[in-house]
């Protein structure tokens, strides 16, 4: 395995990974409406591409009971006469399958259908930093990586291990850990992973100008 340090990054290139919280317990209750978020997050990701061609940008859903990749930039191919609009619109046709889905699975486990359930945050961070791991074996000279997570349910107390793993990885790999909390409550575990990573954390006041909190992440 490549050693962290030994790395090349290509200069002005950033992949972002980017966490998002899909917690329907959460955004039931939440000030701002999941459709404006996520209209939030698309206009964020645009800026990343717009900022240089070469950006890659990937975005996890993090549900209750389930986490899954719902877009990619890089199969947003020009070539293939596919633009980042287009899979975007894809995209949100995948996080409102996921979230059904993952509502499924929620509602066959009555131990976490609840108002305070957690999202599966150690497994959306296990995912971002395998996709960042495949992006290091690719080749010699790679894009900067960041991972940002966008949180708003509560922290679970019962993924500590498994989220503590991730972030001393994301540290031994040299992949800052940027957090954006969106809900009326600080994580202690993205509180850690930002501070042991090097990365940012941002708890917006006010989430009407949540994209102004967001471009604070552009490389």
């Amino acid at each position: 395995m490549t050693s962290a340090h030994s790395k090349l990054y290509s200069n002005d290139v950033s992949l972002v990974v980017v966490v998002v919280d899909t917690n329907p317990f959460f955004w039931a209750a939440a000030a701002l409406p999941f459709a404006d978020f996520f209209a939030n997050l698309v206009h964020f990701v645009n800026s990343l591409l717009l900022l240089n061609h070469l950006n890659r940008v990937v975005v996890i859903a993090a549900g209750v009971s389930s986490c899954a990749y719902i877009f990619d930039s890089s199969d947003a191919s020009p070539a293939g006469g596919v633009g980042v609009t287009a899979t975007f619109d894809k995209a949100s046709r995948k996080v409102e399958e996921f979230i059904a889905q993952d509502a499924r699975a929620t509602a066959g486990n009555g131990s976490v259908a609840s108002a305070n359930a957690a999202s599966l945050l150690s497994g959306a961070l296990s995912l971002a930093l395998c996709y960042i791991q495949r992006i290091f074996r690719s080749g010699t000279r790679h894009p900067q990586p960041r991972i940002l997570c966008l949180q708003g349910s509560p922290d679970g107390p019962e993924q500590y291990v498994a989220v503590m793993n991730s972030i001393f990885s994301a540290q031994r790999s040299m992949v800052p850990i940027d957090s954006c909390i969106v809900g009326t409550q600080d994580s202690a575990f993205l509180q850690q992973a930002s501070y042991i990573t090097g990365g940012v954390y941002l708890k917006p006041q006010e989430l009407n100008g949540l994209f102004q909190y967001l471009a604070m992440f552009l490389p």
